[in-house]
């Protein structure tokens, strides 16, 4: 009776080691779903702080999050002082690694 159960143990513990070491591994597989998820969740939190903030050129800016948190923001804006808002609000995500801003403000002629 031990020997049978030792045996049935060990044929698990054989058979869920690689079940275990695939759930040990990190997201930095940009094809795994989970970092997919991760990187979708802290584009849509900035992209509701902009929103929030009720200014009409923040609705250009353009939010990607790459690898680890890295966010890429984009577009135009009219002023100086609402790229530099997003940006502020960017950096201030939780999750958010870094930021690059390629934020150009719009002159009028």
């Amino acid at each position: 009776m031990k020997t049978t159960l030792a045996t049935t143990c060990l044929i698990i513990g054989t058979l869920l080691a690689p079940v275990a070491a695939y759930a040990a591994d990190s997201d930095s597989d940009r094809s795994h779903p989970l970092t997919f998820v991760k990187d979708s969740v802290i584009t849509t939190k900035i992209k509701a702080k902009l929103a929030d903030e009720k200014m009409s050129s923040l609705v250009h800016v353009k939010v990607d999050t790459n690898r680890k948190g890295a966010v890429v923001l984009t577009g135009t804006v009219e002023t100086g002082e609402a790229a530099d808002k997003a940006y502020a609000l960017a950096r201030d995500t939780e999750g958010v690694t870094s930021v690059k801003s390629s934020i150009q403000v719009k002159k009028d002629n």
